[in-house]
């Protein structure tokens, strides 16, 4: 009997060892420094399994040619971290076969090139308090591009009496999910920093950079909003039932395209010349779907008949500068998202495998698109939901290193997670 047991035991330690090792893989990527064209060689390449606290499983170097080839010894899911000159660069590693080209930028803390898009605030009263998210979309179009980063990557002033609820930053690379950070101190009150890299556009998508915060409110405040870079356009969005009053020598062209709410744009604004405007009034912004109001729907169609023109220098139906934002922006003004209900609600974006993010669910991205829902296959519906588990988990943990994260909302959050993953790898298998 004791020799059956044991030819079962070693019988079944073989089974389980040859299972092991038909999941480990070998990987095989090149990464390339896109500031010089040139193979980073010597870059560090770990690979970490977000599900187990960022555990790194597997390391090389990245030869002179540009190559690597690194050990996968499971199927848990995976990314393939590249470290160049401090930054640290990500991609999704495969079960197996070829890693797509990880590009990595030299870093340097100031960088030509860099300019804001949009300053986009949007604004509402609830409870006795002016509940503001202020978004910014940053452009890095330094040639040869670099990556800016040091802990002032990116400065801002809120006002004084700000209490500031969250931060978050998204680089652009596609598929990229906000990070929540900690805002920085930065001298005077008000002031703060962003430890965060500001990488090189891709394509048209920017880096992103959105803080919530609270203000005290007995019916009227003052903005005096001051870029710290050159910026193209300030918006304000604010429901319909509240007041908009620009200050002296702030030219704010009022954006009537929009039937819900109320737009205010301020063009080239510039460091050391603040703007000035004052709300006034209460009022919620609305709730309802805006998928109509995305690209594709009825608001991007066709303009409203009878729209007034823009104001000066703005000939009548030039398309709101703000549009591009406003459908996603609507959605609500909670920057904290439900963990796995906003993985659920996210949908693959073309071919490519990034993921754009339905309104509402907190969550910005840099280009929405609108896709019919049949061309999108389950498949690979599951595979995008995956891979948006795997960096949101690495989110998390980032998050709990920097201590973003309480340790309760970290526990919660990541069993959230870990269910929503599980059924995920259960459909795909």
């Amino acid at each position: 009997m004791r020799s059956k047991r044991t030819f079962l035991h070693a019988a079944t330690t073989c089974l389980l060892f040859a299972g092991a090792l038909a999941q480990a893989a070998q990987l095989t990527g090149t990464v390339t420094n896109k500031t010089t064209g040139k193979p980073a060689a010597g870059d560090v390449v770990v690979l970490v399994e977000p599900m187990t606290g960022m555990t790194e499983v597997a390391h090389t170097t990245v030869d002179a040619s540009g190559h690597y080839t690194i050990n996968r010894p499971s199927n848990a899911p995976a990314l393939v971290k590249v470290t160049h000159q401090g930054a640290e660069f990500f991609a999704d590693a495969p079960q197996s076969g070829t890693i797509p080209d990880v590009a990595v930028y030299d870093v340097a803390q100031k960088v030509d090139g860099v300019f804001v898009e949009a300053d986009v605030l949007e604004l509402e009263v609830a409870n006795g308090q002016l509940h503001v998210i202020e978004r910014y979309f940053v452009h890095n179009t330094s040639m040869p591009p670099r990556t800016q980063w040091s802990p002032k990557s990116f400065e801002i002033v809120l006002p004084e009496e700000a209490v500031v609820e969250s931060a978050q930053g998204q680089r652009p690379s596609t598929g990229s999910l906000p990070t929540t950070l900690k805002l920085q101190p930065n001298g005077a009150k008000g002031h703060y920093a962003f430890n965060f890299p500001i990488q090189p556009d891709e394509g048209d998508k920017d880096t992103q950079f959105n803080i919530s915060y609270a203000l005290p409110y007995n019916g009227s405040f003052t903005f005096r909003p001051q870029e710290s870079l050159a910026t193209q356009s300030v918006g304000v969005l604010l429901p319909k039932s509240m007041t908009f009053t620009p200050g002296s020598g702030s030219a704010f062209t009022a954006i009537n395209q929009d039937p819900n709410i109320q737009t205010f744009v301020a063009k080239n604004a510039t460091p050391g010349k603040p703007l000035e405007f004052q709300v006034s009034g209460t009022g919620s912004m609305p709730r309802e779907d805006q998928g109509a109001a995305g690209p594709g729907g009825p608001a991007a169609a066709a303009p409203g008949n009878g729209q007034p023109g823009g104001g000066i220098g703005e000939p009548i139906n030039t398309p709101d500068p703000l549009s591009k934002y406003k459908w996603w922006i609507l959605g609500g003004l909670a920057l904290v998202f439900a963990a796995a209900a906003a993985f659920l609600l996210r949908k693959p974006e073309g071919t490519i495998g990034a993921v754009a993010q339905v309104p509402g669910a907190g969550v910005v991205t840099s280009a929405p698109h609108s896709y019919p829902a049949t061309a999108i296959s389950a498949a690979s519906k599951n595979g995008a939901l995956l891979s948006v588990l795997k960096e949101e988990l690495f989110s998390l943990e980032s998050e709990k290193l920097t201590g973003a994260v309480t340790p309760a909302e970290y526990a919660e959050t990541k069993a959230a997670l870990e269910t929503v993953l599980k059924r995920a790898l259960k459909n795909k298998s």
